[in-house]
């Protein structure tokens, strides 16, 4: 979940391109609609942290009954006490800082969900 059209674009095709397949929302509310019509697995939830009508980390607690055990990863321009007033200051929290290059993405990516898949 990406509202910037152009970023969220560009992950698509970085995940892609490496063989994930990739549902996409540009907000929250879009979010939980997409999860709640897809009938298969969901591996991974990537999601900037503030977000317009729906946080990042408020969308993980709506999932959370849905979609149980979902790894996050969340994104986000910032990295310091604003994500913490966002509910993000959790141990277990992965954050990839932007800018991120495409080898921070895909990394933590296939970390992420070859925990899933395990």
């Amino acid at each position: 979940m990406e509202d910037e059209p152009a970023l969220r674009q560009l992950v698509v095709a970085m995940l892609a391109e490496d063989g994930y397949t990739v549902l996409q929302a540009g907000n929250g509310l879009d979010a939980i609609g997409v999860a709640e019509k897809h009938r298969g697995p969901i591996d991974l939830l990537i999601t900037d942290v503030v977000m317009p009508r729906l946080s990042g980390p408020e969308l993980v607690k709506q999932l959370d009954g849905l979609r149980p055990g979902l790894e996050v990863l969340y994104m986000s321009g910032y990295n310091d006490s604003r994500l913490i007033s966002r509910g993000v200051a959790e141990a277990k929290v992965r954050l990839l800082v932007k800018p991120f290059t495409p080898d921070q993405l895909l990394g933590m990516v296939r970390e992420l969900t070859s925990v899933a898949a395990s």
